[in-house]
C-alpha cells in the first residue's frame, strides 16, 4: 500500500514570516497578534490592520513638515506624475519603505488616473454634476429606487476618482489607504499624501 504523505503544519516562525509579508508589521507585533488570534493567520492579520488604523488615527493631528516630491514617467514620456508626500522627520523621508511607498503611489497615479487625493478634496459642484448624470441615466426608475441607486453609484465613483480609495495596482486586496495606514504603523510617524499632478500628452 502506498504511504500517505504527512502534511507539514506551518510553524510559528513560518506564520510570523507570512504575516510580515502580508502586512509589513514588525516581528514582535506579528508574534503578539498570532498569540491573540491563537495562531489564526486571518484573524491576526485583521488585528494588525485594526491596530495600524488606531495608530494612524492617533498620529493624524501631528505636523508633517518634512517629506519628498516623487516623480514617475510612463509610456515613453507620454504620462508623467509628481506627488508630494509629507512626514514628520527627514530621517523617515530617507527611509527605504517611505521611498518605496512614494514610488508606488506615483505609479498608481499614472496607471489609475485619480482626480483627488481623498473625498475631503472633492468639491460640491463635482458631486452635484455626478448626481445629475446618474439621475438622467436612472430617470425611468421610481424616485425611491433612484435615490438608493444614485448613492450606490456615487460611492463607487468615489472609489474610482479618490487616490486613497483606489485598489493598489500591484495588490488589489489592498487600497492606497491600506498601504498608507500600514506605513504609518511601521514608521511611527504621521505620513500624508498632500497633492499630486498628472500630465498626459494630448489631454487637458
Amino acid at each position: 500500500m502506498a504511504r500517505l504523505k504527512a502534511t507539514r503544519m506551518p510553524s510559528r516562525v513560518d506564520q510570523v514570516r507570512e504575516l510580515r509579508e502580508l502586512t509589513g508589521a514588525g516581528v514582535m507585533d506579528c508574534q503578539q497578534a498570532l498569540r491573540q488570534a491563537n495562531g489564526d493567520l486571518k484573524v491576526a492579520r485583521e488585528l494588525l490592520r485594526e491596530r495600524g488604523a488606531e495608530i494612524a488615527k492617533k498620529k493624524a493631528g501631528r505636523t508633517a513638515n518634512e517629506g519628498q516630491v516623487f516623480s514617475y514617467i510612463h509610456l515613453g514620456g507620454k504620462i508623467g506624475v509628481l506627488v508630494e508626500i509629507g512626514c514628520e522627520t527627514d530621517f523617515v523621508a530617507r527611509n527605504s519603505e517611505f521611498q518605496q511607498f512614494g514610488r508606488d503611489v506615483a505609479m498608481q497615479i499614472a496607471a489609475a488616473n485619480p482626480r483627488f487625493v481623498s473625498r475631503d478634496q472633492i468639491d460640491s459642484e463635482w458631486v452635484e454634476q455626478e448626481k445629475k448624470t446618474f439621475q438622467e441615466l436612472l430617470k425611468d426608475n421610481p424616485l425611491s429606487v433612484q435615490k438608493k441607486m444614485i448613492e450606490e453609484k456615487l460611492q463607487k465613483r468615489f472609489e474610482e476618482v479618490c487616490l486613497v480609495d483606489q485598489k493598489f495596482i500591484r495588490d488589489d486586496t489592498k487600497t492606497i489607504q491600506t498601504l498608507l495606514t500600514e506605513l504609518i504603523s511601521k514608521l511611527g510617524e504621521h505620513v500624508v499624501i498632500r497633492q499630486f499632478r498628472r500630465f498626459e500628452i494630448g489631454s487637458e
